[in-house]
């Protein structure tokens, strides 16, 4: 049911279903809300569906929507989180109803998201053809819970996987490694994610910098997998008026970092600033020296972070994580180090520190990487070409 619009573009109707939606802050979060006004532009009719990230009871399952940027959000109820899923029994009732009232013509599912499961279980979901965005593999090697659950999960993420016309995976190294995708490489398209350049200008904001010292900035959910505790203890090998890290993101382990902080004695050098809004993100990407992560594992599948840093002309300090996209993504733009090693980040740090050309070609290199693999409108451009060739042939 494609129809043409006022310009003669041929538009196709997207259903986009997803885990949040800004305002919650997350790399796939940030990636839909770049992608989808860019897709409107370029002749999609998109909409997505997703958890609301606040808890609010609603006990009717009459379905909401919301205009943000032009585009139509239906945000579900949910309360809560297991296992990092939402929590949310009212979503199949409302992709029903979204279902039968934007009547989409292709479902693009992005996971890892419980909630997509729904769409099997969905006739009119079924009798339209699929994409599966895999942003990342679910088990976790650190997790033993996560690894557990798993179990479960898989049989319905395989179902999911068999239906789907095509799969997005995010890098080449992502594909290779995971397991979960091995029965499915012939439906498998490699698209980066993307980041829109134009989505947030610099304004003036409160400036957190210390007055002396190389800015390193770190931006991640306080949670095991990202690694702050390795990041800070190699910060304590740095004389205190050579350099000063912040750390922005919420979560689990923030008073574990706190204690960390206050016991290496690195309060005037590191602080976590918890959440930060878009504009004050932005201002401290743009004021900042060195953008620094030090993940652990693979469920640091791509790194948006990493886009965000490129987009504002600053050298990396990465992890070389088996089987992620970190590498891939940053490549010759930072300092790839192996994870959980302090000594390596502590020397990474010396070098950005001590040798000012070697930053600003690192960071030269990330830049045009940017400009070449990770504007949203060509990654935009290739996923309408997926599209297209969906359902077109099927």
């Amino acid at each position: 049911m494609s129809f043409f619009c006022q310009n003669d573009i041929l538009m196709s109707r997207i259903l986009h279903i997803g885990k949040y939606f800004p305002p919650f802050a997350g790399g796939i979060e940030n990636f839909l809300a770049d992608l989808m006004p860019v897709q409107t532009s370029q002749g999609e009719n998109v909409a997505a569906i997703v958890h609301n990230h606040k808890f609010k009871f609603v006990s009717s399952t009459k379905v909401q929507a919301e205009i943000w940027q032009q585009q139509t959000i239906y945000r579900v109820p949910s309360y809560g989180r297991l296992l990092y899923a939402p929590v949310s029994p009212q979503f199949p009732f409302w992709l029903n109803q979204v279902l039968h009232e934007f009547q989409p013509e292709l479902l693009h599912l992005h996971l890892p998201n419980t909630s997509a499961f729904w769409a099997l279980w969905q006739s009119e979901a079924r009798r339209i053809p699929w994409i599966v965005h895999w942003h990342a593999d679910v088990f976790s090697v650190l997790n033993k819970k996560l690894a557990l659950a798993y179990k479960a999960y898989r049989p319905f993420e395989q179902k999911l996987l068999a239906h789907a016309k095509a799969i997005i995976v995010t890098s080449p190294p992502y594909l290779t490694a995971s397991t979960a995708l091995e029965k499915w490489q012939h439906k498998c398209q490699v698209i980066p994610l993307g980041l829109n350049l134009e989505r947030m200008p610099i304004i003036e904001t409160k400036n957190q910098w210390n007055s002396q010292g190389v800015r390193f900035l770190s931006v991640g959910r306080l949670s095991y997998y990202k690694g702050h505790e390795f990041l800070i203890r190699a910060m304590a090998n740095i004389e205190k008026d050579q350099a000063q890290l912040i750390i922005v993101g919420k979560g689990e382990q923030y008073s574990y970092l706190s204690q960390l902080i206050k016991q290496l004695n690195l309060k005037d050098n590191v602080k976590l600033l918890g959440y930060c809004n878009d504009a004050e993100l932005n201002a401290l990407f743009a004021s900042c020296d060195c953008f620094c992560l030090a993940s652990l594992e693979r469920t640091e599948a791509f790194g948006v972070v990493f886009l965000e840093a490129m987009r504002y002309n600053k050298p990396i300090i990465a992890t070389k994580i088996p089987g992620s996209g970190v590498s891939w993504v940053v490549k010759d733009g930072g300092l790839l180090v192996e994870p959980q090693n302090v000594a390596a980040l502590t020397n990474a740090l010396k070098q950005i520190i001590n040798q000012p050309l070697l930053a600003a070609n690192l960071a030269k290199i990330g830049h045009q990487r940017f400009n070449q693999l990770f504007d949203i409108k060509n990654v935009s451009a290739k996923i309408s070409d997926l599209y297209q060739q969906v359902l077109n042939y099927g």
